[in-house]
Order: structure tokens, then sequence, then C-alpha cells
């Protein structure tokens, strides 16, 4: 998305909310044909998740919260854009000088301290199959 359909936007806090409405209305699209859309994408405020929950529909729409603590993620960093950041060299970067709300009831909640991938996509898989089950 970047690279394509937002590359004319930054990390500004406007930006990133138009990064986000963006993204809902391609999903939403991919969704009206009848496919399944899954994204993976750092959306910092609560009202950009809603609003992405409110183009897509609440019936097709799943938050899935990757909670992972600041520091974990500075040590997990493999680019260093953590390190630039808190050097002030990198501007606008989320958790460091630019907000993030954490998702206050997420539909899925995934704790990377203690689960592993292999269960996150199962816990993941068992509550999307039990949306779609009678």
């Amino acid at each position: 998305m970047r690279l394509g359909l937002c590359r004319d936007l930054g990390f500004s806090d406007v930006d990133r909310t138009e990064n986000i409405r963006r993204i809902a209305e391609v999903a939403k699209l991919f969704v009206d044909a009848g496919l399944i859309v899954v994204t993976a994408f750092i959306s910092p405020f609560q009202r950009d998740r809603a609003l992405a929950r409110d183009v897509i529909g609440d019936a097709y729409f799943v938050e899935v919260f990757i909670s992972t603590p600041l520091l974990e993620c500075e040590n997990r960093d493999p680019k260093g854009l953590y390190k630039k950041a808190r050097s002030g060299d990198l501007k606008n970067f989320t958790g460091i000088d630019s907000l993030y709300e954490p998702p206050v009831n997420p539909d899925i909640c995934i704790n990377t301290l203690e689960d592993d991938v292999p269960s996150a996509v199962a816990r993941i898989m068992q509550y999307l199959v039990g949306r779609i089950e009678p």
C-alpha cells in the first residue's frame, strides 16, 4: 500500500488516518467482490479502526490486536528503526514520538510474549470458523 496507493502519504497523524481509510475502502471493494481479505497494518488510533470497521461492515471486520510491549518491539527490530526514532533521526514513529492507542476491545488479542505463531494462527482460525458456523 505504501509503495502504491498510499505513496503520497507520510507518517503524520493526518496521513496515518488517510492511509487506514484507503486501506478500508480497498478492503471493502474486495469484500463486496466476495473475497476474504486479510490486512496487517499499524493503526495507531482508535477512531481509525472504528472507521475501518464502519466502512467494511461489522459482519466482515475482525480486529486482531498483536500485543507486544514497546521494549520487545525495540529488541526485535531488524531494521534499527526504533534506534533511529530514539535518536531523533526518524520522526512520527508509532510508540516513540507518535501516539499509539491500544484497542479497547479487540475481537482477538495475541500476546507475542506468550503465543507462538502456530498457536496464534490456530486461535485466529478458531475464531473465524466460529463466526461462520451456525
